[in-house]
């Protein structure tokens, strides 16, 4: 383990400083079309997903690539790390993200995100803040953009409850396009609320996509079901692999002798 400890802590300082060099790169793109900040952002997280396989030793396997639609598309998917909130971008012509609206305070950061014409939501703003968050992202998702979402709004611990959300609900029936759920276990080798990283194989799959056209209600329960039974599945093959690794899982209690 002090050996996990100490590649964890070298990617870490490692992982911050690519992304402060990836910043200063894409510094000229702030005169040139959005597309140009994309590119630097999608070689940012090829270089990051890299660079946990090289330190940490965290191979990263991506399945059911050929499923993804082209043209605009919501992209729903299991959030457990941060790790997919950067990782997942690389694979769309036009990602579009909604984020708290204090991130754009950010210098260089929070300016590539108003450049890049990303959503900015007030969460203090209540319903007002949502109804315009409801109205604005259909339409940029028509435009042709692919709108990576997190139907349970924040980071959940692996093994937690689903909770899903009604908002994209909303936003899938206001924009008339399909969408397509997305399972990980990405927070067993990148787990929330530490700097600790794990070696193993990360798994995203990307699932049959979910037609334009249901209702709200019957969309929710179809991405719940589908990530829901896909994620328990892949997170228990992890538990597995690193438990021949390790003797257990990490992070969990170990067994009394």
């Amino acid at each position: 383990m002090v050996s996990i400890f100490l590649r964890s802590l070298v990617y870490n300082v490692l992982f911050y400083a690519l992304l402060v060099f990836w910043i200063l790169i894409a510094i000229p793109t702030y005169l040139m079309p959005p597309r140009a900040f994309m590119a630097v952002a999608k070689a940012w997280a090829r270089s990051s997903v890299w660079l946990m396989r090289v330190i940490c030793n965290t191979k990263v396997e991506y399945r059911g690539l050929e499923k993804i639609p082209k043209g605009p598309l919501i992209v729903a998917s299991k959030h457990q790390s941060m790790w997919e909130t950067f990782a997942l971008l690389q694979f769309f012509d036009a990602p579009l993200f909604i984020y708290k609206r204090e991130l754009a305070w950010i210098p260089f950061f929070g300016w590539y995100l108003m450049k890049s014409k990303m959503i900015g939501v007030d969460r203090g703003g209540g319903v007002r803040s949502l109804m315009q968050m409801a109205r604005r992202a259909p339409k940029e998702i028509r435009s042709g953009r692919q709108l990576i979402i997190f139907p349970e709004g924040t980071r959940r611990p692996v093994g937690a409850p689903p909770d899903y959300m009604t908002g994209v609900g909303q936003i899938y029936v206001n924009s008339g396009v399909p969408c397509i759920p997305v399972a990980l276990n990405s927070g067993l080798f990148w787990p929330r609320r530490t700097f600790m990283r794990y070696p193993g194989t990360l798994v995203v799959e990307f699932l049959d996509p979910l037609p334009a056209g249901l209702t709200r209600k019957d969309f929710i329960t179809g991405i719940r079901d589908a990530i829901e039974d896909a994620t328990n599945r892949l997170v228990e093959a992890a538990r597995q692999e690193q438990a021949q690794l390790f003797g257990r899982v990490p992070g969990s209690t170990p067994a009394k002798a």
